[in-house]
């Protein structure tokens, strides 16, 4: 590996410590965006005990965690899953993965673009009777965001933790203030699987979209190359950001539930319950609720955008993708050619679809990221089966049965539950040719693959070249 030349630029080293990468994963994540959106549909599928779902896929994302995190400790890399995945499977797995991974992100970033016009625009409306083209708003926020995040790692993810406080702030205070007016209703019922349709299969039906809504725990790792002692703080990161956002969607289910004195089938019949119940418990107050959402919408636009962009960057750095987009910011040390690109080609899916096809916004929120979603948990997936094979290959001596093969094993085998449920017959369109899209990508995406990897014989001792804490 020491002979391969690596022409490409490196990124500020050392920009950030565990406190930033932390809040930069639970930004990414937005909570009261994917609580307010996604609450309501699992729900209808888990019924009252609905937090048995979250529990469930809070587990099960553990796993996860633990993979990232072995392969953080050994490998941190800006190419996180790419990376991890080529080195255990080879150049052709790693250039697939890099063009399947983008795009599946890329997509899943225009669900956040599209609604936060389409949030805003509400706000003013309901507040200040002002209106506003939700197009228009989304190319706002995403021109603010990418000169944001264009200008430094350090500041834009101290603004996406302000921001992220302050929702977490906002929806604590929320929830505490439903508990109280409607505390005659508190029960357990939540937490009981008798409350649940169907047991254990009601969970499952639910599952896939609790998944969802922890999409982005992951970021931390794809940060490792700014982060101080990437080996220790990015698993530290991976794990905190997972227990955490998970108790919080508990405490949030507990809350909008007992407002909704347990009533499962007037949470599913509402677009966003907990605004809902908030309304109904201290409406003088639900300005709360709707800045919860557009703050979490920014945070979340500055997390996804500094992380999920890195991809990109460091896969072109790497020659999986064109090297145009590896190219680093002079002045600022940022991956800004990737940025930028990332995010105006998923403001152009949200602009192409919501305008020409006149999608709402919070209808095209649900199919681009349910689209998004599939090529990310699929890759979750290969990360899992990667993991065995990269330790068994380059750390043999270290290698763990039960760590780095029976925990991630069984974690490839939950996953299977969400990718049949995301690719299950029968479903409305136009979810139900989403299945046809991401195969048909993931077959584009080996093709492109193959033909890399035997134009560039050096490719193979590339990938996983540029290593976040090693000088050069």
């Amino acid at each position: 590996m020491s002979t391969i030349t690596r022409s490409g630029e490196r990124l500020k080293r050392d920009s950030l410590g565990l406190s930033q990468i932390i809040a930069s994963t639970l930004a990414n994540i937005a909570p009261a965006m994917s609580f307010f959106f996604g609450f309501g549909l699992l729900v209808s599928g888990a019924g009252v005990g609905a937090p048995l779902t979250i529990l469930a896929a809070t587990v099960v994302i553990l796993f996860l965690t633990n993979t990232l995190a072995q392969f953080s400790k050994y490998r941190p890399s800006a190419g996180s899953f790419v990376t991890f995945i080529g080195m255990a499977f080879g150049p052709v797995s790693g250039a697939a993965a890099s063009l399947f991974v983008v795009t599946g992100y890329c997509i899943a970033a225009s669900s956040v673009v599209v609604i936060s016009g389409g949030w805003a625009a509400t706000t003013l409306q309901v507040f200040l009777g002002i209106h506003i083209p939700w197009q228009v708003l989304s190319i706002v926020f995403t021109g603010i965001v990418g000169l944001l995040v264009s200008r430094g790692i350090s500041l834009s993810t101290t603004w996406a933790a302000i921001f992220f406080y302050f929702e977490l702030i906002l929806l604590l205070v929320g929830a505490v203030i439903m508990l109280w007016v409607n505390r005659g209703a508190i029960s357990v019922a939540p937490f009981l699987l008798s409350s649940v349709p169907n047991g254990l299969k009601g969970i499952s039906f639910g599952f896939p979209l609790a998944v969802y809504l922890f999409i982005g725990w992951e970021n931390s790792a794809m940060l490792a190359e700014e982060t101080t002692n990437p080996r220790r703080n990015v698993p530290r990161a991976l794990i905190t950001g997972t227990v955490s956002i998970g108790l919080l969607y508990i405490f949030l289910s507990f809350a909008t539930e007992t407002a909704f004195h347990n009533n499962a089938a007037a949470i599913g019949a509402s677009a966003v319950p907990f605004v809902d119940a908030f309304k109904a418990s201290a409406a003088g107050f639900i300005i709360i609720a709707y800045l919860a959402g557009v703050t979490s919408i920014f945070s979340s636009l500055i997390g996804l955008t500094n992380a999920q962009a890195r991809i990109l960057f460091n896969s072109s750095r790497e020659g999986l993708l064109p090297t145009f987009f590896g190219k680093i910011h002079p002045q600022h040390r940022t991956p800004h050619v990737a940025m930028w690109a990332y995010i105006v080609v998923a403001l152009l899916i949200v602009l192409v679809f919501g305008t020409v096809y006149a999608i709402d916004p919070v209808t095209l929120f649900g199919e681009t990221g349910t689209l998004g979603t599939i090529p990310v948990v699929v890759t979750y997936l290969l990360t899992n089966l990667a993991l065995p094979v990269y330790m068994y290959r380059h750390h043999r001596s270290e290698f763990s049965p039960f760590w780095h093969l029976i925990v991630p094993v069984i974690g490839s085998a939950l996953m299977l539950v969400p990718l049949y449920y995301l690719a299950v017959p029968g479903q409305p369109y136009p979810f139900n040719i989403y299945p046809y899209l991401a195969l048909g990508l993931l077959v584009l995406s080996l093709i492109y693959g193959f033909i890399l990897a035997k134009r560039d014989p050096d490719l193979v001792q590339r990938i996983g070249s540029y290593v976040a804490d090693e000088e050069y």
